[in-house]
């Protein structure tokens, strides 16, 4: 049992959500864009928060007529397809190094009794079980390209947690990116067909073995093969995905593959290229970003070591400057972004921007703090309301935001995360 268990935990890593065919996969699938544009879900994330002091809009002039602070400033041209959302947080976070661990999920790290750590699903994938079936990829999830101390993001493989709450894996940079949604597969149809059955295979003969376990376990034992079971679920609808699109070739890439090296500032940009490119080949509809941090400060000339910027507050000095360089930088990208959402034309002449709901921001307010997360809320895809400085009452769940983003794109869940209800302030 214990091979299964670890069997268990690498392989969900490399699975998305269920998506089961009895919720509507097509048979045959399709490369070509919608007619219709589709709804489309992004989340951006970034650790070690932001500079409080020049990064938040005053919070006594909410509405419109607000001024935009100097960390995002490089967002003015944007001011009015944007809200900046202050007063949320993840009631249960308890650790300060980690900006996106809990981000999308709202989830207690404690619920499980006798373990240190657990997850629940994070809203990217509640999007994905939705948005996510009639495309290649049910959702996409890409990871910065340093080492996970670096990045201010805690646990996890991407930002993204399955419905067992068990990492999904991200992809590690450009290239990365690049070649999973455009590399042609050469293997020819019959061999690919071939490794799948002998993949179900291997399945099923787990099955049978795990259920000849069942009689006779304790509750613990029990609710570990239960987990077990799911994994084996979802490595199933994975490949119930994987050959719906057999023989489907892959879209010819709107952008040259990208150059080896690339890191901090440049990577982040190509990596929104790529993402741009995913959504025009209608490959996925559900992204995530993790950014880096350390990387981005080296590509601007900053020696100042990341975890030290964090806490500028405590000698102000380079270390603040650092940090305002910073949020100036990652706006700018941003706003960057942004235009060419904007200028991307979908079939019926709307944008993308017209037809996605971004959102922006980190667990982690600033140093180890975790109230009031940094929060940006836009694209018109789920009906929102943008150019406002909002004020969220207190205590105030940022799951609530999720909750609402969602309902926005269709999709009716009851709550998520530690939700209470929708969020009323951010709904237009």
């Amino acid at each position: 049992m214990k091979n299964r268990r670890h069997f268990l935990q690498s392989s969900t890593a490399l699975i998305a959500l269920p998506v089961l065919e009895s919720l509507g996969f097509r048979r045959f699938a399709s490369a070509a864009a919608p007619a219709t544009p589709p709804k489309r879900m992004i989340f951006l994330s970034f650790g070690y928060g932001v500079t409080e002091n020049t990064w938040y809009p005053d919070i006594k002039t909410p509405g419109i007529d607000y001024t935009l602070p100097v960390g995002l400033a490089p967002l003015a041209r944007h001011q009015k397809d944007f809200s900046v959302v202050q007063g949320l947080w993840n009631k249960y976070s308890n650790e300060g190094h980690w900006g996106s661990t809990m981000w999308l999920t709202g989830a207690n790290r404690y619920a499980q009794p006798g373990q240190s750590f657990s997850n629940s699903i994070s809203a990217d994938q509640v999007a994905a079980a939705k948005l996510g079936l009639e495309t290649r990829f049910a959702s996409l999830q890409l990871d910065d390209s340093e080492r996970a101390e670096m990045s201010g993001h805690g646990p996890g493989l991407s930002m993204a947690w399955d419905v067992s709450g068990k990492p999904i894996a991200g992809l590690k940079g450009p290239i990365a990116a690049y070649h999973r949604l455009f590399a042609k597969d050469t293997t020819p149809i019959a061999q690919q067909k071939a490794m799948l059955a002998q993949k179900r295979s291997v399945l099923d003969a787990m099955l049978d073995s795990a259920r000849s376990l069942q009689r006779g376990l304790g509750k613990t034992d029990t609710a570990k093969l239960d987990e077990y079971f799911q994994s084996i679920r979802d490595i199933e609808t994975r490949l119930g995905k994987d050959e719906q699109w057999i023989g489907v070739p892959q879209p010819k890439a709107p952008l040259p593959e990208p150059k080896p090296g690339l890191a901090g500032r440049d990577e982040i940009a190509l990596m929104y290229d790529i993402m741009i490119a995913a959504m025009q080949t209608d490959s996925t509809r559900v992204l995530t970003y993790r950014q880096p941090v350390a990387s981005l400060l080296t590509s601007l000339g900053i020696k100042v070591f990341i975890h030290d910027m964090s806490h500028y507050h405590t000698t102000l000095g380079e270390k603040l400057d650092a940090s305002q360089r910073r949020d100036i930088a990652q706006s700018e990208l941003l706003a960057g972004f942004l235009d060419k959402l904007k200028a991307t034309r979908e079939a019926d002449g709307s944008t993308l921007f017209d037809n996605i709901t971004l959102a922006y921001g980190s667990n982690i307010r600033t140093g180890h703090e975790l109230s009031n997360c940094p929060t940006i809320i836009t694209g018109r895809g789920a009906g929102m309301k943008l150019g406002q400085n909002i004020v969220a009452p207190k205590d105030t769940p940022l799951c609530n935001a999720w909750l609402s983003m969602l309902h926005g794109i269709g999709i009716e869940a009851e709550r998520h995360g530690d939700s209470t209800g929708v969020l009323k302030e951010i709904v237009a």
